[in-house]
């Protein structure tokens, strides 16, 4: 190629927090990074799941010639199976054998076979095209996580993943600091590295922290049950609160699907040691006395359905808090999950629990690189380029504004948006055209292309209710046979409203000649802006009015 131009798109994880999925162009090929989900906001009701726009990759299916994993979250591999139904030809995808396993279960729930997973080491390379992609090891909170270096024609990219520098990691496989130095010596064109902690001054605490919390707390209630609420996917907790309650002679029960699945899978490949005898079935508690029990559950940042919040609402048929339990939650607060978590911590305390969690024990560390972690990655890859990912827009910015104190001028950073693209040459970068990018909305298995349309009605529904309106009417008169029937949901109507609106429907109807009129749209279109701006008048409500004739 004449001009050496690298095109980097954007898709997600940028602005956002979650829905990781980013792709490297060159000429007729293209390699993806990562490709995660989100979970919906109170916004996006009756939405399951939020995935990225990739239609660009679609109608580019032809140069695709990989996928490549970082590690095992949802928030980076969660939208592969919808991916991979779109994108409807065979992909490789590459990920180390922990991000696998768990792909894999969720692949196998789709019923798609256009894949072939490879599963990786640190330090080994991939040829893709043009590219040869490196994977190196990092910390995180995760097993198997890793950057990606990225050998292209106008330099080598850098993206790191999700990280944090441990020097005391509890599976002893340090981050490998050596193979990213040498990267660096050797020259790292640009840098793609996550923002999520930048706000945060110093280092992340070591895991290991986290465990010498546990072991005290243990101690503390040696005869009270311990419920301990923590993420399904950091297996690196649970092999420690497995360890710690075999040290305790204590059993262990799994409580909620997610985390059943991931021990299982974890177990299966080698990532997480369980000592045998130390696992029983939660419906086996009951035959133990409180002091040899540890129940392990979900529900650490108050999901609805999930295990904790069903035990907090007294709607767990398996377990029922009491005084004698001690619950343990494991996990700070995602933004936006504030109130959600503190809500299930007081239910716990008005059954007479106690309830121990971030804000006044050691009892959760951060996956995610603080502001020295951040500082130590760019002064060791000194990178030519740097565009901040994996965070909000102040996240982005306040990345930005550390790399400036590396060194790095404005003219060397891009901020990123979804959809955008960022031309990088050996000696510029810039911003390029935009590309079709944005959320999809999941609700089950299928994706709602519309659901922007679909989550507007589902709120105004929440908001100000529904009222429907029966009619029927003579097919050969036009003639109402019976007064109209209007049932109201989610708004209140009271005697004499009810009475207004069914003789302003009966004047709208009488206005229309029916037996002459095929249409009945603008009937109904009548029937809806009259009822509305009366209500409106009367009362402010604006709800949703659903016309319904009958013609007999």
């Amino acid at each position: 190629m004449k001009n050496k131009v690298l095109k980097v798109g954007f898709l997600g994880g940028v602005g956002e927090i979650g829905k990781n999925m980013t792709f490297v162009e060159y000429a007729n090929d293209i390699i993806i990074i990562d490709c995660g989900l989100t979970f919906p906001s109170q916004e996006m009701p009756g939405v399951d799941l939020v995935i990225p726009d990739v239609s660009y990759l679609v109608s580019n299916k032809q140069k695709i010639r990989g996928l490549f994993l970082t590690h095992g979250h949802e928030d980076h591999i969660g939208a592969v199976p919808y991916f991979l139904r779109d994108l409807g030809v065979p992909i490789n995808v590459y990920g180390t054998k922990m991000t696998l396993a768990l792909l894999e279960t969720r692949i196998k729930e789709f019923g798609v076979s256009n894949y072939r997973l490879n599963q990786v080491k640190p330090r080994d390379e991939i040829n893709a095209g043009v590219f040869r992609v490196e994977f190196i090891n990092v910390n995180h909170s995760i097993s198997g996580s890793c950057a990606l270096s990225i050998t292209t024609p106008v330099g080598v990219i850098v993206h790191s993943g999700d990280f944090k520098i441990d020097l005391t990691p509890i599976n002893d496989r340090l981050m490998d600091i050596t193979r990213l130095s040498e990267i660096g010596k050797r020259g790292c064109l640009l840098l793609m590295c996550e923002s999520t902690n930048v706000e945060r001054a110093g280092y992340t605490m070591s895991e290991s922290v986290v465990g010498t919390t546990l072991e005290r707390l243990f101690s503390e209630n040696l005869k009270r049950r311990l419920i301990i609420a923590t993420f399904s996917s950091n297996v690196q907790r649970l092999q420690q609160i497995i360890n710690i309650s075999a040290k305790f002679r204590r059993k262990v029960a799994l409580l909620g699907r997610s985390l059943v699945k991931v021990v299982d899978v974890a177990a299966k490949i080698g990532e997480l040691s369980v000592p045998k005898n130390v696992l029983i079935d939660v419906d086996k508690i009951k035959n133990y006395p409180d002091k040899e029990i540890v129940v392990i559950s979900t529900g650490s940042q108050g999901e609805p359905m999930s295990a904790l919040t069903r035990m907090a609402g007294d709607d767990n048929s398996q377990i029922s808090i009491g005084e004698n339990d001690t619950i343990i939650i494991s996990a700070s607060p995602i933004p936006g999950n504030e109130r959600s978590i503190y809500q299930v911590i007081n239910n716990l305390y008005k059954k007479g629990a106690e309830v121990v969690y971030d804000s006044i024990e050691k009892i959760h560390v951060s996956g995610h690189a603080c502001q020295e972690e951040l500082k130590i990655l760019h002064s060791i890859l000194k990178p030519k380029f740097f565009i901040p990912v994996h965070g909000e827009y102040r996240h982005l910015k306040k990345h930005a504004k550390l790399a400036a104190e590396m060194g790095l001028k404005d003219h060397q950073m891009i901020i990123a948006e979804i959809g955008d693209t960022v031309l990088v040459t050996p000696k510029t970068i810039k911003k390029g055209d935009r590309i079709p990018a944005g959320s999809r909305f999941v609700d089950g298995y299928n994706i709602d292309d519309s659901t922007s349309a679909t989550v507007r009605d589902r709120r105004r529904l929440a908001e100000e209710g529904l009222i429907v309106v029966l009619l029927t009417v003579s097919a050969e008169s036009g003639e109402i046979l019976q007064r109209p029937d209007v049932i109201a949901r989610g708004v209140t109507l009271g005697d004499e409203q009810m009475e207004d609106v069914k003789e302003i429907i009966e004047k709208v109807v009488c206005s229309f000649d029916l037996k002459s009129q095929g249409d009945l749209g603008e009937v109904k279109k009548k029937i809806r802006s009259s009822v509305r701006n009366y209500l409106n008048k009367r009362s402010k409500n604006n709800p949703m009015i659903l016309p319904l004739i009958t013609e007999l």
